[in-house]
């Protein structure tokens, strides 16, 4: 199954740096629409993402338009605004869930053409929002939640010691 996050605008590279890395310890694809408020060279880019930049499946591409062009959804829009809850969507395999700019979020008119898909992280009212990788994580791990974790190591193993059923 495949799961693909896009990114609109980055601004923060230490944000691009940890959803690269929950992208790549997930299987998940990571589309970075630009203009970025970074360099992909940035340090702080590549430090986030330590070393799972291998394993890392990224397109870039110049603009929303040209994003489109190449893209058929199905989009699920994350956002503030959205009026039913990101855990109440049944995620298809093939779904993209579009993440907006830490600063302002996913355009109002995209939302507005999109009612339907908008979903929303449940949060307090007084807060503004969570932090961008933080909602990335929670998106992506309630869709694979729902698809069963595909090709996820479930289950862990002591370094030193033995688990009882790691002995048999």
């Amino acid at each position: 199954m495949t799961l693909n996050l896009v990114l609109v605008e980055p601004q923060i590279p230490q944000n691009t740096g940890n959803i690269a890395r929950t992208c790549s310890v997930t299987g998940a694809r990571l589309h970075i629409v630009k203009p970025m408020g970074f360099e992909v060279d940035d340090k702080k880019l590549k430090r986030a993402g330590l070393d799972y930049w291998h394993l890392l499946d990224i397109t870039y591409y110049e603009n929303w338009e040209d994003f489109r062009a190449k893209n058929p959804g199905p989009f699920y829009y994350f956002t503030t605004k959205g009026r039913k809850a990101h855990s109440d969507v049944r995620y298809p395999d093939g779904a993209y869930l579009v993440f907006g700019r830490e600063d302002a979020g996913l355009p109002e008119e995209l939302l507005k053409e999109n009612p339907e898909d908008c979903v929303r992280i449940p949060m307090r009212s007084e807060v503004r929002s969570l932090n961008l990788s933080n909602s990335v994580a929670i998106g992506v791990y309630e869709a694979l939640r729902q698809w069963g974790y595909p090709e996820l190591e479930q289950k862990g193993h002591l370094a030193r010691l033995c688990w009882d059923e790691d002995a048999e």
